[in-house]
C-alpha cells in the first residue's frame, strides 16, 4: 500500500504520521460517522486536524489497498485470539467495555 505525508508505515502497520494512532482506528471512526474534529479530540496525539483529514483523504484515494490492509489486520487479530484465548471473565470485561465505547459514540 502506498503512503503519504499524513500516513506512514511502521512495523508493518499504517499510522497517522508521527503518532501511535493506527489507520484502522481512523477508518472505523470515519465509518461510524465520527467527525474529524471529534477524532482529534479523542486522539490529540495525532497533532493536527490536517493530519486527520489527510489520513481520511488517503483512505478515500486508496480504498482497495485500505480494505486489503484491514483484512490483514483482522486476520492477525483472529490468529492472536486463537493463540491466546480470553478467560470468561476477560471476555465479559472486553464485551462490556466495547458496549460502553459504542454507546459513547452515539
Amino acid at each position: 500500500m502506498p503512503h503519504n505525508e499524513y500516513v506512514e508505515i511502521r512495523n508493518g502497520g499504517y499510522y497517522v504520521a508521527g503518532s501511535r494512532i493506527g489507520l484502522d482506528i481512523i477508518y472505523h471512526e470515519f465509518q461510524d460517522g465520527i467527525s474529524p474534529e471529534e477524532m482529534l479530540h479523542s486522539y490529540p496525539s495525532m497533532g493536527s486536524l490536517a493530519k486527520v483529514y489527510g489520513a481520511i483523504a488517503f483512505m478515500l484515494d486508496h480504498p482497495d489497498a485500505v480494505q486489503e490492509y484491514l483484512r490483514d489486520q483482522d486476520r492477525l487479530f483472529e490468529e492472536i485470539k486463537a493463540k491466546y484465548p480470553l478467560s470468561a471473565v476477560e471476555q465479559e470485561r472486553f464485551e462490556r467495555i466495547s458496549r460502553e465505547l459504542a454507546a459513547k459514540r452515539r
